[in-house]
Protein backbone atom coordinates (compact mmCIF):
# COMPACT_ATOMS: atom_id res chain seq x y z
CA UNK A 1 0.00 0.00 0.00
CA UNK A 2 1.76 3.77 -1.06
CA UNK A 3 -0.24 6.60 0.88
CA UNK A 4 0.54 9.59 -1.12
CA UNK A 5 1.98 11.97 1.17
CA UNK A 6 2.85 16.45 0.87
CA UNK A 7 5.51 17.90 2.76
CA UNK A 8 6.08 20.66 4.44
CA UNK A 9 9.52 21.99 3.84
CA UNK A 10 12.38 20.33 1.73
CA UNK A 11 16.04 22.13 0.96
CA UNK A 12 16.57 20.39 -2.47
CA UNK A 13 16.44 23.55 -4.72
CA UNK A 14 19.47 24.86 -2.40
CA UNK A 15 21.65 21.14 -2.71
CA UNK A 16 20.94 21.56 -6.83
CA UNK A 17 22.27 25.13 -6.82
CA UNK A 18 25.45 23.26 -6.00
CA UNK A 19 25.46 21.22 -9.02
CA UNK A 20 26.67 22.95 -12.64
CA UNK A 21 23.72 25.27 -13.98
CA UNK A 22 23.05 22.91 -16.88
CA UNK A 23 22.95 20.14 -15.07
CA UNK A 24 20.73 20.53 -12.49
CA UNK A 25 17.44 20.04 -13.75
CA UNK A 26 18.21 16.65 -15.54
CA UNK A 27 20.13 15.65 -12.34
CA UNK A 28 16.74 16.07 -10.39
CA UNK A 29 14.38 14.59 -13.11
CA UNK A 30 17.17 11.26 -13.72
CA UNK A 31 18.00 10.67 -10.26
CA UNK A 32 21.55 11.26 -10.75
CA UNK A 33 22.18 13.50 -7.85
CA UNK A 34 22.88 12.79 -4.35
CA UNK A 35 20.60 13.97 -1.33
CA UNK A 36 17.05 13.03 -0.60
CA UNK A 37 14.61 14.07 -2.88
CA UNK A 38 15.14 13.56 -6.64
CA UNK A 39 12.13 12.80 -9.18
CA UNK A 40 12.23 9.16 -9.23
CA UNK A 41 12.50 8.62 -5.81
CA UNK A 42 9.91 11.18 -4.83
CA UNK A 43 7.76 9.18 -7.39
CA UNK A 44 8.31 5.50 -5.92
CA UNK A 45 8.01 7.22 -2.16
CA UNK A 46 4.29 7.86 -2.99
CA UNK A 47 5.23 12.06 -2.64
CA UNK A 48 2.87 14.03 -4.18
CA UNK A 49 4.61 17.32 -3.52
CA UNK A 50 6.10 20.07 -1.25
CA UNK A 51 7.18 22.92 -0.13
CA UNK A 52 9.79 23.98 -2.06
CA UNK A 53 11.82 26.14 0.41
CA UNK A 54 14.64 28.70 -1.25
CA UNK A 55 16.98 29.76 1.67
CA UNK A 56 19.54 32.48 1.15
CA UNK A 57 22.81 31.48 2.11
CA UNK A 58 25.69 34.50 1.27
CA UNK A 59 27.14 34.03 -2.46
CA UNK A 60 29.79 31.54 -2.26
CA UNK A 61 28.60 30.08 0.95
CA UNK A 62 26.00 26.94 2.23
CA UNK A 63 23.87 26.46 4.54
CA UNK A 64 25.82 23.94 6.32
CA UNK A 65 28.56 26.86 6.45
CA UNK A 66 26.01 29.26 8.08
CA UNK A 67 24.77 27.31 10.67
CA UNK A 68 28.27 26.48 12.32
CA UNK A 69 29.13 29.77 11.68
CA UNK A 70 27.97 31.54 14.95
CA UNK A 71 28.63 30.38 19.05
CA UNK A 72 25.40 29.47 19.69
CA UNK A 73 26.38 28.96 22.80
CA UNK A 74 26.46 32.08 23.58
CA UNK A 75 23.08 32.70 22.08
CA UNK A 76 24.81 34.53 18.81
CA UNK A 77 22.72 34.73 15.65
CA UNK A 78 24.89 34.36 12.20
CA UNK A 79 25.23 37.32 10.60
CA UNK A 80 22.20 39.44 8.62
CA UNK A 81 22.44 38.86 4.87
CA UNK A 82 22.61 41.77 2.69
CA UNK A 83 19.22 41.95 0.17
CA UNK A 84 21.81 42.16 -2.73
CA UNK A 85 22.93 38.52 -1.85
CA UNK A 86 19.45 37.44 -0.86
CA UNK A 87 18.18 38.40 -4.17
CA UNK A 88 20.88 36.97 -6.27
CA UNK A 89 20.78 33.42 -4.49
CA UNK A 90 16.89 33.32 -3.95
CA UNK A 91 16.41 34.03 -7.78
CA UNK A 92 18.92 31.82 -8.82
CA UNK A 93 16.70 28.93 -7.21
CA UNK A 94 13.42 30.66 -8.34
CA UNK A 95 15.10 29.98 -12.14
CA UNK A 96 15.71 26.74 -11.16
CA UNK A 97 12.05 25.83 -10.03
CA UNK A 98 10.40 27.47 -13.14
CA UNK A 99 13.12 25.64 -14.85
CA UNK A 100 11.71 22.10 -13.37
CA UNK A 101 8.28 22.81 -14.31
CA UNK A 102 9.68 23.85 -17.85
CA UNK A 103 10.64 20.22 -18.07
CA UNK A 104 7.26 19.28 -17.18
CA UNK A 105 7.56 16.92 -14.15
CA UNK A 106 6.64 19.70 -11.39
CA UNK A 107 3.91 22.18 -11.38
CA UNK A 108 4.42 25.65 -9.05
CA UNK A 109 1.36 25.67 -7.64
CA UNK A 110 -0.67 28.69 -6.30
CA UNK A 111 -3.44 26.89 -4.83
CA UNK A 112 -5.07 23.97 -3.82
CA UNK A 113 -6.85 23.24 -6.69
CA UNK A 114 -3.56 23.92 -8.10
CA UNK A 115 -2.33 20.72 -5.72
CA UNK A 116 -5.36 18.12 -6.88
CA UNK A 117 -4.59 19.13 -10.54
CA UNK A 118 -0.71 18.39 -10.51
CA UNK A 119 -1.90 15.25 -8.51
CA UNK A 120 -4.42 14.13 -11.21
CA UNK A 121 -1.52 14.81 -14.25
CA UNK A 122 1.25 12.99 -12.29
CA UNK A 123 3.18 16.00 -11.87
CA UNK A 124 5.08 17.09 -8.56
CA UNK A 125 2.98 19.97 -6.66
CA UNK A 126 5.62 22.37 -5.63
CA UNK A 127 4.72 25.48 -3.20
CA UNK A 128 7.33 28.37 -3.95
CA UNK A 129 8.60 29.16 -0.54
CA UNK A 130 11.10 31.36 0.48
CA UNK A 131 13.03 30.52 4.19
CA UNK A 132 14.11 33.74 5.23
CA UNK A 133 12.41 37.42 3.98
CA UNK A 134 16.20 38.81 3.55
CA UNK A 135 15.43 38.68 -0.58
CA UNK A 136 12.22 41.22 0.58
CA UNK A 137 12.96 44.92 0.61
CA UNK A 138 10.40 46.91 3.01
CA UNK A 139 8.80 48.78 0.52
CA UNK A 140 7.24 45.48 -1.15
CA UNK A 141 8.45 45.68 -4.46
CA UNK A 142 10.65 42.07 -4.52
CA UNK A 143 7.93 40.48 -3.13
CA UNK A 144 5.00 41.72 -6.15
CA UNK A 145 8.12 40.36 -8.27
CA UNK A 146 8.44 37.03 -6.39
CA UNK A 147 4.61 36.68 -5.87
CA UNK A 148 4.09 37.19 -10.17
CA UNK A 149 6.74 34.26 -10.01
CA UNK A 150 4.58 31.89 -7.96
CA UNK A 151 5.63 32.67 -4.38
CA UNK A 152 2.60 31.61 -1.67
CA UNK A 153 4.52 30.73 1.48
CA UNK A 154 6.82 32.74 3.68
CA UNK A 155 8.74 32.08 6.65
CA UNK A 156 9.44 36.02 8.10
CA UNK A 157 12.94 34.49 9.22
CA UNK A 158 15.44 31.41 9.27
CA UNK A 159 17.83 31.40 12.32
CA UNK A 160 18.92 34.99 12.38
CA UNK A 161 17.70 38.75 12.07
CA UNK A 162 16.60 40.31 9.30
CA UNK A 163 14.73 43.94 8.51
CA UNK A 164 11.62 41.82 9.70
CA UNK A 165 11.96 40.00 12.71
CA UNK A 166 14.42 38.02 14.79
CA UNK A 167 14.90 34.00 14.46
CA UNK A 168 15.87 31.86 17.05
CA UNK A 169 19.44 30.73 17.35
CA UNK A 170 20.01 26.84 17.31
CA UNK A 171 20.28 26.34 21.26
CA UNK A 172 19.94 23.18 22.97
CA UNK A 173 18.36 23.08 25.70
CA UNK A 174 16.70 26.77 25.27
CA UNK A 175 13.31 28.61 25.34
CA UNK A 176 12.26 30.07 21.50
CA UNK A 177 11.26 32.96 24.03
CA UNK A 178 14.70 35.18 22.64
CA UNK A 179 14.83 38.33 21.22
CA UNK A 180 12.42 41.18 20.59
CA UNK A 181 9.48 40.94 18.17
CA UNK A 182 8.55 42.13 14.77
CA UNK A 183 9.64 45.22 13.02
CA UNK A 184 6.73 47.24 12.09
CA UNK A 185 8.06 46.08 8.36
CA UNK A 186 7.63 42.63 9.50
CA UNK A 187 3.87 43.67 11.33
CA UNK A 188 3.71 45.15 7.42
CA UNK A 189 4.55 41.82 5.65
CA UNK A 190 2.14 39.72 7.92
CA UNK A 191 -1.12 42.23 6.68
CA UNK A 192 0.54 42.13 3.20
CA UNK A 193 0.68 38.08 2.70
CA UNK A 194 -2.86 37.49 4.76
CA UNK A 195 -4.21 40.28 1.67
CA UNK A 196 -2.68 38.28 -1.35
CA UNK A 197 -2.73 34.53 0.20
CA UNK A 198 0.28 33.76 1.17
CA UNK A 199 1.11 31.28 4.01
CA UNK A 200 3.29 32.52 6.87
CA UNK A 201 5.72 29.66 8.49
CA UNK A 202 5.94 30.10 11.90
CA UNK A 203 9.58 27.51 12.06
CA UNK A 204 12.53 29.60 13.08
CA UNK A 205 10.67 32.86 14.37
CA UNK A 206 11.12 33.37 17.94
CA UNK A 207 9.07 33.27 20.57
CA UNK A 208 8.11 37.57 20.47
CA UNK A 209 8.00 37.16 16.61
CA UNK A 210 5.62 34.62 16.63
CA UNK A 211 3.14 36.13 19.37
CA UNK A 212 3.24 39.02 16.55
CA UNK A 213 1.89 37.36 13.86
CA UNK A 214 -0.78 35.54 16.02
CA UNK A 215 -1.85 38.71 17.11
CA UNK A 216 -2.03 40.43 13.52
CA UNK A 217 -3.11 37.73 11.47
CA UNK A 218 -6.69 36.02 10.47
CA UNK A 219 -5.20 33.51 8.89
CA UNK A 220 -4.88 29.95 10.61
CA UNK A 221 -0.90 29.81 12.42
CA UNK A 222 1.53 27.39 10.69
CA UNK A 223 5.01 26.13 11.61
CA UNK A 224 6.02 23.90 8.27
CA UNK A 225 8.94 21.58 9.99
CA UNK A 226 9.41 22.17 13.97
CA UNK A 227 8.49 19.47 16.69
CA UNK A 228 7.64 19.43 20.18
CA UNK A 229 9.82 21.48 22.90
CA UNK A 230 8.60 19.39 25.76
CA UNK A 231 10.39 16.32 24.21
CA UNK A 232 13.78 17.66 22.67
CA UNK A 233 14.15 21.50 24.24
CA UNK A 234 15.17 22.73 21.24
CA UNK A 235 14.70 26.66 20.65
CA UNK A 236 13.40 25.18 16.89
CA UNK A 237 10.51 23.09 18.44
CA UNK A 238 7.32 24.42 19.70
CA UNK A 239 6.42 24.52 23.59
CA UNK A 240 2.92 24.59 24.96
CA UNK A 241 1.47 27.99 24.20
CA UNK A 242 2.41 28.17 20.92
CA UNK A 243 0.92 24.72 20.20
CA UNK A 244 -2.38 25.77 21.54
CA UNK A 245 -2.23 29.01 19.24
CA UNK A 246 -1.73 27.04 16.35
CA UNK A 247 -4.62 24.46 16.96
CA UNK A 248 -7.16 27.62 18.17
CA UNK A 249 -6.68 29.06 14.27
CA UNK A 250 -6.76 24.81 12.85
CA UNK A 251 -3.50 25.13 11.57
CA UNK A 252 -1.21 22.75 11.45
CA UNK A 253 2.45 21.40 12.42
CA UNK A 254 4.73 19.67 10.29
CA UNK A 255 6.58 17.21 12.21
CA UNK A 256 10.76 17.83 11.28
CA UNK A 257 12.60 14.42 10.78
CA UNK A 258 16.05 16.51 11.63
CA UNK A 259 17.65 14.57 14.48
CA UNK A 260 18.47 17.20 16.42
CA UNK A 261 14.96 18.15 17.03
CA UNK A 262 13.79 14.97 17.66
CA UNK A 263 16.24 13.41 20.52
CA UNK A 264 15.50 14.21 23.76
CA UNK A 265 19.29 14.74 24.09
CA UNK A 266 18.56 17.16 21.30
CA UNK A 267 21.58 15.83 18.96
CA UNK A 268 22.84 15.26 15.45
CA UNK A 269 23.12 11.47 15.43
CA UNK A 270 21.30 9.43 12.89
CA UNK A 271 20.51 6.62 15.25
CA UNK A 272 17.40 7.78 15.84
CA UNK A 273 14.70 5.61 16.09
CA UNK A 274 10.68 5.91 14.05
CA UNK A 275 9.74 5.03 17.39
CA UNK A 276 10.71 9.02 18.70
CA UNK A 277 9.08 10.16 15.65
CA UNK A 278 6.13 8.49 16.32
CA UNK A 279 6.33 10.45 19.91
CA UNK A 280 6.51 13.29 18.34
CA UNK A 281 3.37 13.01 16.37
CA UNK A 282 1.28 11.30 19.61
CA UNK A 283 2.52 14.89 21.56
CA UNK A 284 1.39 16.64 18.53
CA UNK A 285 -1.79 14.73 17.99
CA UNK A 286 -2.63 15.90 21.58
CA UNK A 287 -1.91 19.46 21.55
CA UNK A 288 -3.27 20.53 18.22
CA UNK A 289 -5.74 17.69 17.24
CA UNK A 290 -6.00 15.21 14.51
CA UNK A 291 -6.78 18.40 11.52
CA UNK A 292 -3.61 19.94 12.85
CA UNK A 293 -0.32 17.18 12.19
CA UNK A 294 1.44 17.29 9.09
CA UNK A 295 5.05 16.03 7.60
CA UNK A 296 7.49 18.88 7.51
CA UNK A 297 10.96 16.42 6.41
CA UNK A 298 13.36 19.06 6.18
CA UNK A 299 14.80 16.76 3.75
CA UNK A 300 18.23 18.13 2.02
CA UNK A 301 18.53 20.60 4.82
CA UNK A 302 19.50 18.08 7.92
CA UNK A 303 20.84 14.57 9.03
CA UNK A 304 17.81 11.98 8.88
CA UNK A 305 17.40 9.11 11.09
CA UNK A 306 18.95 6.49 9.45
CA UNK A 307 16.18 4.40 9.20
CA UNK A 308 14.35 7.37 6.89
CA UNK A 309 17.93 7.71 4.76
CA UNK A 310 15.93 9.71 2.18
CA UNK A 311 12.01 10.43 0.63
CA UNK A 312 12.09 6.62 0.29
CA UNK A 313 12.09 5.90 3.81
CA UNK A 314 8.59 7.87 4.31
CA UNK A 315 6.33 4.94 4.13
CA UNK A 316 8.14 3.45 7.31
CA UNK A 317 7.13 6.27 9.27
CA UNK A 318 3.97 5.58 8.16
CA UNK A 319 3.91 1.69 8.98
CA UNK A 320 5.27 3.25 12.44
CA UNK A 321 2.03 5.09 12.91
CA UNK A 322 0.09 2.17 11.71
CA UNK A 323 2.07 -0.16 13.88
CA UNK A 324 1.22 2.47 16.91
CA UNK A 325 -2.16 1.93 16.33
CA UNK A 326 -3.31 4.57 13.97
CA UNK A 327 -5.80 4.42 11.99
CA UNK A 328 -5.49 4.47 7.82
CA UNK A 329 -7.75 7.24 7.94
CA UNK A 330 -5.63 9.43 10.10
CA UNK A 331 -2.39 8.51 8.62
CA UNK A 332 -3.95 9.91 5.28
CA UNK A 333 -4.76 13.14 6.94
CA UNK A 334 -1.42 13.36 8.47
CA UNK A 335 0.52 12.42 4.83
CA UNK A 336 -2.03 14.92 2.82
CA UNK A 337 -5.20 16.02 3.40
CA UNK A 338 -4.17 18.12 5.97
CA UNK A 339 -2.11 20.08 3.90
CA UNK A 340 -4.43 20.02 1.82
CA UNK A 341 -6.81 21.80 4.14
CA UNK A 342 -4.80 24.61 5.26
CA UNK A 343 -3.28 25.82 2.42
CA UNK A 344 -7.08 26.25 0.89
CA UNK A 345 -7.58 27.98 3.99
CA UNK A 346 -4.41 30.25 3.60
CA UNK A 347 -3.38 30.19 -0.22
CA UNK A 348 -7.22 29.72 -1.48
Amino acid sequence: MTIPFFDGHNDTLLRLQEKPRDARVQAFNNGTIDGHIDLPRARAAGMVGGFFAMFPPPLKSSLAAVAASPDYAKGELPAQLAIADALQSTNGMAALLLGLERAGAVAICRSAADIRAAISAQKLAAIFHIEGAEAVDTDFNSFEVLYAAGLRSIGITWSRANAFGTGVPFRFPADPDVGPGLTDAGKALVRLCDARGVMIDLSHLNAAGFRDVAALSTKPLVATHSNVHAICQSTRNLVYWQLAAIRDTGGVVGINFATGFLRPDGKFLPDTPIDLMVRHVDALLEAVGEDGVALGSDFDGAMMPAVIGDVTGVPRLFQGMLDRGYGETLVRKIALDNWLRVIERTIG
